[in-house]
């Protein structure tokens, strides 16, 4: 994160915790299985592996960004938006919210899950134009 021109040190950083551990921690089954389809949609789309960021985040890949707040009632798909495109798959999704690099979902059964899917598909591409390496 960078705040002004002083680096700060990122207090979520990737561990060895269990993703599917986590998982199975999830007492509410819908939002576990919504979980469950998320990484497997983000596991296509970056052809990463699921990594735990500290005790509640699973991320696929990295890079630096200001974060200033989230939603626990909402599954969190944090995305890259304003790529060519973007505007008009939001329009379509279906039920959400969106925040500076957030795209809030209360449930997958909300939404179109083939928008969805053209939607982090997009937010990869764009990110790794925009940050290569």
């Amino acid at each position: 994160m960078l705040k002004g021109s002083i680096m700060a040190t990122s207090k979520t950083k990737p561990t060895m915790l269990s993703v599917a551990t986590f998982l199975d921690g999830v007492a509410d089954t819908r939002k576990r299985d919504d979980a469950k389809a998320l990484i497997e949609m983000m596991q296509e789309a970056t052809g990463d592996e699921p990594v735990m960021w500290g005790r509640s985040i699973v991320g696929f890949g990295s890079y630096r960004y200001k974060y200033e707040s989230g939603r626990k009632s909402a599954l969190v798909v944090y995305i890259l938006t304003g790529f060519q495109g973007s505007e008009a798959l939001l329009e379509k999704l279906g039920k959400h919210t969106t925040g500076k690099s957030c795209l809030y979902v209360r449930r997958l059964a909300d939404v179109d899950a083939r928008i969805l899917r053209q939607l982090v598909a997009g937010s990869v591409a764009a990110m790794r134009a925009k940050y290569p390496g």
